[in-house]
């Protein structure tokens, strides 16, 4: 171990929350990294070619923003989320090829995307086999319109999009992480290892976060202690004292997507708070706005997806909510 890791890890032993509840953020220390996979067999090219990046300081949220959280926004401010509105289907069909006929009546009120395992699946290509979108799904009602909050008021909301996201962010002071930012407050100090925790494997040792025990999704053993989402904080911290950068829920950036963005940057020179392209680039779905997410989800399995480790990247449409994709906030640090 260098001097200067040495010293960073002295950092993290001793890095206190500020703040407390919902509202409470630790100091992530400024710093450079290499950002990206080095030589992981679960990588995709997404995450290559690893480059050098230097962020400066900022404060992260101890935890991914909770349904107690976001309700006390929605009470205060009114807000309803992109899910709780009909669709607008001149904006909706933005995102379509060109000459997408207009859907039913039905499609266009107000859901979202829910998960729902299936005992049997014939391939990994068509998801609809394991989601469906379901009319009165929203962050109030996570399951469909006869579902509610009973006993998940500390679990992370969901079903919010990047407008509810930044919405939240906004009136809470706070903003979105970039996804350098992002990374660099997931590795907790670790700059070379592929996990938050280190290098050991996501179900080795005791649970070190919540994902998908089994195989995805077909099967779910439990054997982290839960199946679906889990109330924030469950697991151990990383060494910056922030919980479930790895599972539980999808976690927002504020970064247009582009997989081959990493290629843009230099090797031989350190990029300074990057903050992504200036649009997105999707191939597969070149009419559909795409935001990266990161950390991966309760969903996630080395069968399928295993985007619990730090350098994992996702693209995700920043209009479509989702029953595994929900976000935590940052802010500048001030000295």
């Amino acid at each position: 171990m260098g001097c200067a890791e040495t010293e960073l890890n002295e950092v993290t032993r001793t890095n206190k929350a500020l703040g407390d509840g919902a509202s409470a953020m630790v100091h992530v220390p400024a710093g450079a990294f290499w950002r990206g996979a080095s030589e992981d067999s679960l990588a995709l090219a997404r995450e290559y070619p690893r480059h050098r990046v230097q962020v400066d300081s900022f404060l992260m949220d101890v935890h991914e923003v909770t349904n107690a959280a976001f309700g006390e926004f929605v009470a205060t401010t009114g807000y309803r989320t992109v899910a709780e509105r009909p669709l607008n289907w001149d904006e909706f069909k933005q995102q379509l090829p060109p000459g997408t006929p207009r859907p039913s009546e039905e499609f266009l009120l107000p859901g979202s995307m829910v998960f729902t395992a299936n005992p049997e699946i014939f391939n990994y290509i068509d998801y609809s086999q394991w989601w469906s979108w379901v009319l009165g799904a929203d962050w109030r009602h996570p399951f469909g319109s006869d579902s509610d909050l009973e006993g998940l008021k500390d679990h992370p909301v969901v079903h919010v999009t990047y407008e509810d996201a930044a919405a939240y962010a906004k009136w809470a002071g706070k903003r979105l992480p970039t996804e350098a930012e992002w990374e660099w407050a997931a590795r907790g100090g670790l700059p070379n290892s592929p996990m938050p925790w280190g290098s050991e494997g996501v179900e080795e040792g005791e649970p070190h976060c919540n994902t998908w025990n089994g195989i995805f999704p077909t099967s779910n053993k439990g054997w982290d202690g839960f199946v679906g989402t889990a109330p924030v904080g469950s697991y151990e911290p990383n060494g910056y004292g922030i919980y479930d950068v790895a599972g539980n829920v999808w976690e927002i950036c504020s970064d247009w997507y582009d997989e081959s963005h990493y290629a843009s940057y230099s090797v031989d020179s350190v990029a300074r708070n990057p903050s992504g392209p200036e649009t997105w680039n999707y191939p597969p779905e070149p009419y559909d706005p795409k935001r990266v997410m990161r950390g991966g989800s309760f969903l996630c399995n080395a069968s399928y997806c295993a985007s619990y480790r730090v350098s994992a990247r996702m693209p995700f449409s920043a209009s479509t909510s989702m029953s595994h994709i929900g976000f935590r906030c940052v802010s500048d640090f001030e000295e």
